[in-house]
């Protein structure tokens, strides 16, 4: 890649595009192409190809999806299992069509079986039954996955996939029903500050481990990958793999999560699970070898990243 090479960031107002974005100026990247929803709607397949054919990028990065947590999964899964796989489908057969050079394809841990062996490496894929959760939406990836296998194998395209872990960070969803696990904390703890309320609840048991990566280290990962030379990723491919996991390779309980978030944003009050609701997956924690192997691991450790977080959404009050 050189520094003057047309990039393509599809969702690049979404937390993953947005940092890849800022990674990519911070790295002297001047070429980069965006379009917001209105600008072009990405599961119209009419509206992508016409883009493609116009604008000719030469690196695609495919950011763009429909995202949430358990509420939002479980309330929306036709959007999300239709949505997903529509985007997938007209930017990846667009890009082999205008003969993008690369493109790589941005997944979800959530693709592996819910009882999968930890840690969960590459090889687990479609080996059993997915986290009834969010399983429209793990489809939809696995079918990006799959989409870039098949251009690859008949095409001879270099389509690449990466599989983050769950991503927190600036520019995240605060939405107090439709967000992920660390927004949705950060914003529950710190309006129960304002109000000077006597406890937060926080849903499920709070048993279930989960592995958390820094949305910059996310970014600084992708576009390792996206710069690798062929050779050099192919090698540490196999018949069995042919997306990589992007973690910290560390664990940590949902009890445990939520104390770190009601410390840093100073929450005096009690802490209280709710068991009824829906804890997802026992564990999910992923095998970062083959990252580790090309030469990439993580820099931010999880309180530094939720303070940076915190502070972030503090500001975003603000303006």
């Amino acid at each position: 890649m050189k520094l003057d090479s047309k990039i393509y960031v599809a969702g690049h107002k979404g937390l993953v595009g947005s940092a890849i974005v800022r990674r990519l100026n911070f790295e002297g990247f001047s070429n980069i192409v965006v379009r917001t929803h209105n600008e072009l709607d990405l599961t119209d397949q009419a509206q992508v190809r016409n883009f493609f054919q116009s604008e000719r990028p030469e690196y695609v990065v495919l950011a763009a999806a429909k995202v949430g947590g358990i509420y939002a999964n479980s309330s929306y899964p036709a959007d999300f299992i239709y949505q997903n796989i529509m985007i997938e489908a007209n930017v990846i057969n667009s890009s082999y069509e205008s003969r993008v050079k690369r493109l790589l394809f941005l997944g979800s841990t959530c693709i592996y079986p819910k009882f999968s062996k930890q840690p969960i490496s590459e090889e687990e894929l479609l080996t059993g039954r997915l986290e009834p959760t969010n399983e429209p939406y793990a489809l939809a990836k696995i079918t990006g996955i799959k989409m870039c296998e098949a251009y690859n194998a008949q095409h001879n395209t270099d389509f690449r996939s990466i599989m983050p872990t769950n991503l927190y960070g600036i520019n995240d969803n605060f939405h107090p029903k439709n967000s992920h696990v660390v927004p949705a904390l950060i914003q529950r703890f710190h309006q129960a500050k304002l109000n000077k309320e006597r406890k937060v609840v926080v849903w499920g048991t709070g048993t279930p481990m989960r592995e958390f990566l820094y949305i910059d280290d996310m970014a600084k990962a992708s576009l390792f990958v996206l710069k690798l030379d062929k050779e050099t990723y192919d090698s540490n491919m196999s018949e069995m793999v042919s997306h990589v996991n992007i973690g910290t390779g560390v664990e940590v309980s949902i009890s445990e999560l939520a104390n770190i978030v009601k410390r840093i944003v100073g929450f005096e009050g009690d802490l209280v699970f709710d068991a009824s609701k829906p804890d997802g997956s026992p564990r999910k924690l992923v095998d970062v070898s083959i990252m580790q192997n090309m030469g990439w691991t993580y820099t931010v450790e999880l309180e530094d990243g939720i303070a940076k977080t915190y502070e972030w959404y503090l500001e975003s009050l603000m303006s």
